[in-house]
């Protein structure tokens, strides 16, 4: 055995052999309790660093430690392989995305999550590129659009003139494209295929209650994305217009009667009708600034407002007043219904609103029942009606039913509740997506693919991703017939022909494929499903493997993802289970949102987030090349809790390379100095055992405890664990050293149950320290059972020793599949504690005593004690409280 720890002469070969005995492989439906373990699936960008390392390490020990306890685990691995980056990342290489999402998925998974040292079931991966993959998804879709799930209509989009499609909010930074940072992006009205999860909306917020292993934050993020807002509808009519009425959705109907004005969306469809002839110009304009605003940017809080008149009246229903008709870009045509009622006596916004514009304010509820002479500030606590009519003198919250009930005998309103979250809109103008299974045909509007043709294959022949000088240069200065994609803008699959145009699948006649892709997030929100059943022709997943393994015992991702992937992939599942394919309601019963790791930039001269764009990155390859990949894992778990940020220290890594090179010299020293006593889990006699045995049994015993503890679902406290294991080995060089300078000037001799090491005793020649075969044992015992400890979070090193020590003789054996160490209570309780002394509640003195000292002693014992005495000085105690086992306090 080599006497140095030397990480690039093991690694390897236990990822090999690890993959030879398939070890990491889940069984379906075994008679196991099962653990289903899965991490965010990764973009496949083409390489990770060590950043992104941290998430794949946390899920990784997670699956092993389970794996350890017994449970049938599934450990999977895939790739969320399409969308909008991956086509703009080839384009600009002049690469075809399917080439370079291939080539960045076999680096990624056998040069980095491999070398990794990750326990995934590889038999499972999946990559949604795949047709094996996106027929599935297809055939999903036609499910949502067989139950009334899908629907296309008209919407407010984020619109990129250079990428030719649409983009999230997320994807919009500043008004500009998050690709093209000179491009502004617009709002457009477009034609769009939506999934209306807002079908789904109470049950999302409803349910949420049930996800008691899921951070509170995630939770309250998922609550205000939803938006419930309980509240009335209310219909304004319009002067000198008998066919227009406003209707407008609000919170405070006790707040009807101070309605100012009333303000629309710039996209509202009564805008132009409503617009006086005077102010039609200074409308449009309005209308068109609008559009370079993203929806994000319209709502902030912090933006100046803007607004413009029509020139036209409504009439309030509830007291006959007139009030001005406005337009301002912080209405949204997408929430409610597009209109608001300005309120500024009780509304911060339309308070400021008023003042910039010198618009009326009318308080309407009152603290006290009383009329301010001026408000300097929008009141919005509960209080008393006033100016309102027939309402004066009802609190506030009682006005509320009684003016939806006045509203409705009068049909000028009714109650409504509503949702801030709007129908998912997946539409994609690009290439690389998971094509659309549906058809347009002249005759018969939109007809389903049949399920028997998919899956409907994007098509990669015939599409050029070279750039334009590089195709004119190959054909001789001319335009290829092939489409160029590069030189295209939006999807190309318009431009195709051949894959365009199909016949029919009702009447025969002529018709068009759909030309948008998918939303990747449409892929992201249903593969931890196919994992369950990946390698099945037949069907997305078997009825009894996918309720066999789901829901998710263990997601674990960043919390950038805690909106939209989940929500997505919360509504995935209710839809499922209504249709009958799953049992559960809900995908992940525990979800860890891992904190980033970050990196001082160059390029900013701050600490940030580790990325390629800030030039603080630290690549994976060469740091595993030379201290290993073992030392980059405990690096990422010891240097902060899982949920914090980490910061990245080239040093503190190196540290956990010397922790490792330390395990590695001890078992060197128990190898070569024959200190290794077999079997290594025997059950000892501690009444017999002296005391520095005793000690060094019950740290084992505590340490294995304290780490079965700390990874424990309800803590994950990968870096106390770690610790722990720390001590465990210090202590173990302590009993070695200690042992060592007691037997140091002896003249032992051996026996058949001894073993003489021989020590350099300090420069005094060589002594010989003599281990007795209750001593081996320990050693033994405890040495075995660090491994144990350590093997989900190092798990190269610690099989290696393993094997290197014989605690197993089987080379198709691994520490991965033992038994996780079982502690003993008994040896885990201290038979001393520390006793704290306190005079008037301050700490002035402690004392070791045995545990369960009695009250009347542990009394006597703080009275006694020298510091007490002169801290109490000569004053009359009053009192003395004892707290068994805790604390004195001497009170004077």
């Amino acid at each position: 055995m080599n006497p140095e720890y030397s990480p690039q002469t093991i690694e390897e070969k236990w990822q090999q052999r690890w993959e030879q005995l398939g070890i990491y492989r889940a069984n379906d439906l075994d008679k196991k309790k099962k653990f289903y373990s899965l991490v965010m699936f990764p973009y496949p960008s083409g390489d990770l660093h060590m950043g992104h390392m941290r998430v794949y390490t946390i899920s990784d020990v997670i699956s092993r430690h389970r794996r350890m306890l017994g449970y049938n685990v599934l450990n999977p691995m895939g790739w969320d392989a399409f969308g909008l980056p991956a086509e703009n990342a080839a384009m600009s290489r002049g690469r075809h995305p399917q080439e370079w999402t291939q080539e960045n998925i076999k680096y990624m998974r056998d040069e980095q999550l491999k070398k990794l040292g990750t326990s995934y079931d590889w038999q499972r991966e999946v990559t949604t590129c795949n047709p094996d993959y996106y027929h599935w998804t297809q055939w999903l879709f036609l499910r949502f659009f067989k139950h009334n799930l899908v629907t296309r209509k008209e919407a407010p989009v984020n619109w990129c003139p250079e990428c030719q499609t649409v983009l999230a909010n997320e994807q919009v930074e500043n008004g500009k494209c998050w690709r093209h940072g000179d491009i502004d992006v617009i709002q457009k009205q477009m034609s769009q295929w939506f999934l209306k999860i807002t079908d789904y909306a109470e049950r999302l917020l409803q349910d949420i209650d049930k996800l008691t292993g899921w951070p509170e934050h995630v939770k309250t993020m998922q609550r205000n994305w939803i938006g419930k807002s309980q509240g009335a509808e209310l219909f304004f009519t319009v002067e000198g217009k008998p066919n227009a009425r406003i209707n407008v959705f609000t919170t405070r109907q006790d707040t009807v009667f101070g309605v100012t004005y009333l303000v629309l969306a710039p996209e509202h469809p009564l805008v132009l009708e409503l617009t006086e002839p005077g102010q039609k110009k200074a409308v449009e304009a309005y209308i068109d600034s609008a559009k370079h605003k993203t929806e994000l940017e319209r709502m902030a809080a912090e933006k100046s407002k803007t607004g413009v008149p029509l020139g036209s009246f409504a009439i309030n229903p509830f007291n006959g007043d007139q009030i001005p008709i406005w337009i301002s870009d912080y209405v949204l045509a997408s929430y409610g219904t597009g209109a608001v009622m300005g309120v500024p006596a009780h509304d911060e916004r339309d308070f400021i609103f008023a003042k910039l514009f010198k618009l009326p304010i009318k308080e309407v509820v009152s603290p006290d029942g009383q009329v301010a002479p001026e408000l300097k500030e929008s009141y919005l606590e509960p209080g008393i009606l006033v100016n309102s009519g027939m309402f004066n003198g009802l609190n506030n919250e009682i006005a509320k039913v009684k003016i939806i009930d006045w509203a409705k005998s009068n049909n000028c309103g009714s109650a409504r509740i509503q949702y801030k979250i709007h129908d998912w809109l997946i539409s994609r103008q690009r290439y690389w997506g998971c094509p659309i299974p549906l058809i347009h045909c002249a005759k018969c509007g939109i007809v389903p693919v049949p399920e028997e043709e998919l899956p409907v294959v994007l098509p990669v022949e015939g599409i050029s991703w070279a750039r334009q000088g590089e195709i004119q240069r190959a054909n001789g200065g001319e335009e290829p017939a092939e489409v160029s994609a590069a030189l295209i803008k939006g999807s190309p699959l318009a431009k195709l022909s051949k894959w365009l145009d199909v016949k029919c699948f009702k009447c025969g006649h002529a018709a068009k494929r759909e030309t948008d892709t998918m939303d990747t997030f449409i892929d992201s929100s249903w593969y931890f499903f196919r994992y369950a059943d990946a390698n099945n022709k037949k069907e997305p997943f078997a009825f009894d493997k996918v309720n066999y393994w789901m829901p998710v015992d263990q997601y674990v991702g960043g919390v950038e993802h805690a909106i939209l992937h989940l929500l997505y992939a919360r509504f995935f599942t209710k839809a499922f289970k209504d249709m009958g394919l799953v049992n559960c309601d809900e995908p992940f019963t525990n979800l860890l949102s891992q904190g980033m790791v970050t990196m001082f930039s160059p390029q900013s001269n701050r600490i940030e987030k580790m990325s390629k764009s800030r030039g603080n990155v630290v690549g994976t390859t060469s740091f595993f090349k030379e201290y290993g990949a073992d030392s980059a894992r405990l690096f990422s778990l010891f240097a902060a809790p899982p949920e914090q940020e980490l910061e990245w220290s080239e040093d503190s890594a190196i540290g956990q390379y010397r922790f490792v090179g330390r395990l590695w010299r001890l078992a060197h020293t128990l190898k070569e100095q024959k200190l290794i006593a077999l079997p290594a889990n025997i059950n000892f006699d501690t009444a017999n055992l002296p005391p520095a045995l005793v000690a060094l049994l019950k740290l084992t015993h505590k340490t294995i405890k304290a780490v079965s503890q700390d990874l424990g679902a309800d803590r994950y406290l990968f870096n106390t664990a770690i610790a722990r294991c720390m001590e465990l080995l210090n202590g173990l060089y302590k009993f070695i050293g200690d042992k060592t300078s007691r037997d140091g000037d002896k003249n032992t001799s051996g026996s058949e149950n001894t073993v003489p090491v021989l020590e350099n005793n300090g420069g005094k020649g060589m002594s010989v320290t003599v281990f007795d075969q209750m001593e081996r044992q320990v050693l033994t015992f405890a040495y075995s059972n660090l491994l144990l400890l350590l093997a989900p979070m190092a798990p190269h090193v610690t099989e290696e020793l393993w094997h290197n020590l014989g605690f197993t003789d089987s080379e198709g054996e691994s520490i991965h599949v033992h038994n996780w160490p079982a502690y003993d209570e008994k040896l885990t309780i201290d038979d001393e504690i520390e006793l704290v002394l306190q005079v008037n509640g301050k700490i002035v003195s402690k004392q070791i005593v045995p545990r369960g000292l009695e009250k009347s002693k542990a009394e006597a014992l703080a009275l006694a004690d020298n510091r007490v005495q002169m801290k109490i000085d000569s004053r009359p105690v009053r009192k003395v409280i004892v707290v068994i086992d805790r604390l004195v306090n001497v009170v004077t």
